[in-house]
């Protein structure tokens, strides 16, 4: 990318949860005004029922808090480089893709962008992460060609892509050698690098993995939500004695961001409502059925999401509300019980840092400063891994949900590579 094609350069941190937009302005980062009253767009859409126009970020959500009929959608970002993708489905009156939805998301972004910049921009530079699907080299490849075509659909003429954990530490204040830990809602990407005392930023290697605060919302769910609803129960055989165990399909789908909008079909209600009438008794599958019958998948996700924050925040009395379903129903979630809940990903943060050290060569007890970036970053185990594994290392928080949408303006206003710019040893991506 040259200086002159970066004048009309929109970046863009597409993510998994929220998404932003900025330019350099006068040498300095200017965020776009993209939602009002914040510098962060949720990514999220909504379809009327009744047909109509699209919404999207707060908006959609506030369209289906209100009970709106229509179809909400989040965590689009995690279909990239899937078959899910491209499948068909009557949403919102017509019928289209996710693909079709991820573009009208980005052609509205650049609208409101354009609104607040008083400009247009032909070009996108974006943000991605290390790997979209870890160790997957061809849907690697697919995830990013299926992001650069909802760009090009979106009215963008052509796009440019950056590391995410890359972006950030163009943005990281300071000196010395620093490895940003990049948390978002759908990957986790590492990058070590070296800024010079006048500044300038070396990347010495980046590495990411396919694990995010949708897995967390996930593992957390069926940990405390889906045991409320009859997973882990049993079921009375049709014929002959015996019980049989509740499938887990419909349970793992329900925790997840991106399927729920799929599960409101008359199989799977029908499925369900031959489960409810074999359940044993203390198996409480009728509350499944009330979660599909009133379409109320969204409403439990983001109840575990605030159960989840709350936890992680030391909250007195932090809990899943599942009010919606039934009157007073709450699962309680303490820190031991999060902790438990997300075990398993503790080493996996661990050994993916430890193989960007790896990869760049250096030992940890070299690394001067960690820095956290991405949404899910404030989850305590995040601070917890990095210590432990670079222990003379001082652990710094970034801004949180904007250092990549700042460092990726920083890259869109000089030509990549040069002076000050980002060396990429592409021997040290894995």
């Amino acid at each position: 990318m040259t200086a002159t094609a970066a004048t009309d350069t929109l970046a863009v941190d597409f993510g998994t949860s929220n998404s932003a937009a900025a330019v350099l302005q006068d040498g300095r980062v200017r965020r776009l005004a993209i939602e009002p009253g914040a510098e962060t767009l949720p990514t999220a859409v909504f379809f009327p029922a009744t047909g109509g126009a699209m919404r999207i970020g707060s908006a959609a959500a506030e369209a289906l808090v209100a009970g709106q009929e229509g179809r909400y959608m989040r965590a689009l970002k995690s279909v990239l480089g899937t078959t899910l993708l491209h499948e068909s489905r009557l949403i919102g009156g017509r019928r289209r893709t996710l693909a079709d939805i991820v573009a009208a998301f980005l052609a509205e972004l650049r609208l409101r962008a354009e609104a607040a910049a008083g400009r247009p921009f032909r070009r996108a530079l974006s943000g991605r992460p290390v790997h979209f699907h870890s160790n997957d080299a061809a849907r690697d490849a697919q995830a990013e060609a299926d992001l650069r075509a909802c760009y090009l659909a979106a009215g963008f003429e052509a796009v440019d892509f950056l590391p995410e954990p890359e972006a950030a530490a163009r943005a990281a204040p300071g000196a010395g050698l620093g490895l940003i830990v990049d948390i978002g809602g759908g990957t986790s990407d590492f990058s070590l690098f070296e800024t010079g005392a006048k500044g300038g930023v070396r990347i010495v290697a980046s590495h990411g993995i396919r694990l995010g605060g949708t897995d967390f919302d996930h593992a957390l769910s069926m940990a405390h939500a889906m045991p409320a609803l009859g997973h882990g129960g049993q079921l009375r055989r049709e014929m002959g004695t015996g019980l049989l165990p509740v499938p887990n399909a419909v349970f793992v789908d329900l925790a997840t961001w991106a399927k729920i909008p799929f599960l409101y079909t008359p199989d799977t209600r029908r499925m369900v409502a031959g489960m409810v009438r074999l359940a044993a008794p203390g198996t409480r599958l009728d509350r499944l059925a009330t979660v599909l019958d009133e379409e109320l998948g969204h409403d439990l996700a983001f109840a575990v999401e605030r159960g989840k924050i709350a936890a992680n925040a030391g909250a007195a009395g932090a809990a899943v509300d599942m009010a919606m379903v039934e009157p007073g129903l709450s699962v309680p979630v303490t820190a031991a019980s999060l902790d438990a809940a997300l075990w398993a990903y503790r080493g996996d943060l661990a050994a993916a840092a430890a193989e960007t050290l790896r990869l760049g060569g250096i030992a940890p007890g070299a690394v001067d400063r960690v820095i956290l970036v991405g949404g899910s970053s404030l989850m305590g185990l995040v601070a917890d891994e990095a210590a432990r594994l670079c222990p003379a290392a001082t652990v710094e928080r970034s801004e949180a949900f904007t250092a990549v949408v700042d460092g990726l303006a920083l890259a869109a206003g000089e030509a990549v590579g040069a002076a000050g710019g980002v060396q990429r040893p592409s021997q040290n991506m894995a």
